[in-house]
């Protein structure tokens, strides 16, 4: 049994083993494309799954990475667009789903590790979308606006 979900892994650059045995690699898409610069980027999990909708019995996994598209305003052919992915209309429906789906099959006093990048939308927004609160965050990039966020599952019953 892999005992970490990563329910949104795009080409797995949050991982420094991207093949770790560990981690079950999800995503929605199974893509590949040539960047604007040539590079490659393989969008290619383990599991074709929707992070809204997680096909995993509750409390299954004891750390879930939730690292969802965050951009709203894409062109559909952008570079940014394959590499992240584009948030619908109903981001807002969706993150809270996703939220509330990751930590459904997340195991109690399991941890979920939340990446979110507010270019276009706050951290602060995103966070009144899940009733768990936070336990240590930090912010990266050149201007400060990529979150990670912990969240600690505490025991359900």
């Amino acid at each position: 049994m892999r005992t970490i979900l990563d329910a949104c892994c795009g080409s797995r650059m949050f991982h420094f083993n991207k093949e770790n045995p560990n981690v079950l690699f999800g995503d929605i898409r199974s893509e590949n494309h040539i960047l604007c610069d040539g590079r490659t980027l393989e969008i290619k999990p383990d599991l074709q799954i929707d992070f809204k909708n997680l096909p995993f019995p509750d409390r299954y996994f004891k750390m879930v990475i939730f690292d969802p598209p965050h951009l709203k305003h894409l062109g559909a052919n952008s570079w940014m667009a394959k590499k992240y992915g584009v948030l619908n209309k109903t981001w807002k429906d969706d993150i809270k789903t996703g939220f509330n789906e990751c930590f459904r099959v997340l195991d109690n006093f399991g941890t979920l590790i939340f990446k979110w990048n507010e270019e276009q939308i706050k951290v602060k927004e995103i966070l009144e979308l899940t009733d768990y609160k936070p336990v240590v965050g930090h912010t990266s990039g050149r201007s400060g606006k990529t979150h990670f966020i912990v969240f600690l599952k505490e025991e359900i019953k």
